[in-house]
């Protein structure tokens, strides 16, 4: 299944690595990826895809919840499905 990933919150040392560690871990493939600062906020959009048999979608994204908690950072997680749906309106 792909997902979108979105963060967004204040500049600092090890975002990417976070993000990308918890999905590594969870058997997760980054497909492709932008960032960017605007200011001294970081933002990212990564497309994802996850394998089920490794993480569930739930599991991802308490996972990346638990991370943006941990970090100050806005992440969410969205299935393609829906992200597609919700801007096609």
């Amino acid at each position: 299944m792909k997902a979108i990933i979105t963060v967004i919150g204040r500049d600092q040392v090890g975002i990417m690595y976070g993000v990308s560690g918890v999905l590594q871990r969870l058997g997760v493939n980054i497909e492709d990826v932008t960032q960017t600062i605007m200011q001294e906020y970081f933002t990212m959009l990564m497309l994802v895809r996850i394998d089920e048999q490794k993480a569930s979608f739930k599991q991802v994204s308490e996972e990346l919840q638990a991370l943006g908690e941990e970090k100050g950072l806005s992440i969410r997680i969205q299935k393609e499905e829906i992200f597609d749906t919700m801007h096609k309106i």
